[in-house]
């Protein structure tokens, strides 16, 4: 996925039709169906604050032309984003955010990846890991922690919420 950089341009094009700050990429070799890759980038690019409510996504047609996919794939992955209640498709004009997730500031979130990158992805890339085996030891390590946090929860385990936050 690519998150084109807010710019003068975002809103409009020469075509008349609104600029979508997102271009999608799939992987085939992935295993993960092309629909959810498309799903996972959006929800990525929202929780990141890379899109924003208003936002146009890109048109089914330009997905398709772009992606040699078919359109019923991108139909079904932008329905599935409208149902988890991000975006909402108008007739003749495309799917727009309508909704985002609670969003931590940019800043914090670039500290967090800096520091990620020097430190632990660093050690795993030197230590020869390759990106499936990274990205399965950080899940893994990810889910420990969060079952160690609810552990730590009066009476178990935490209850959580839609966006992972503990609720009561």
């Amino acid at each position: 996925m690519t998150v084109d950089k807010p710019s003068a341009e975002r809103g409009s094009a020469d075509s008349g039709h609104t600029v979508s700050p997102i271009n999608f990429r799939i992987d085939p070799r992935s295993g993960v169906p092309i629909y959810l890759q498309l799903v996972n980038q959006v929800n990525h690019a929202l929780r990141l604050g890379h899109l924003r409510q208003g936002d146009q996504l890109p048109r089914v047609r330009d997905v398709v032309g772009s992606l040699s996919i078919n359109p019923n794939t991108v139909v079904k992955a932008y329905r599935e984003i409208e149902r988890a209640g991000y975006a909402v498709g108008r007739p003749g004009q495309g799917t727009f955010i309508v909704a985002t997730p609670r969003v931590t500031p940019a800043e914090k979130l670039n500290g967090l990846r800096r520091s990620l990158v020097r430190g632990w992805l660093s050690d795993a890339i030197a230590a020869g890991l390759d990106h499936d085996e990274i990205t399965a030891l950080f899940t893994a390590a990810l889910r420990d922690s969060e079952i160690a946090i609810g552990s730590s929860e009066p009476g178990g385990t935490a209850q959580r919420d839609g966006q992972g936050e503990a609720v009561a």
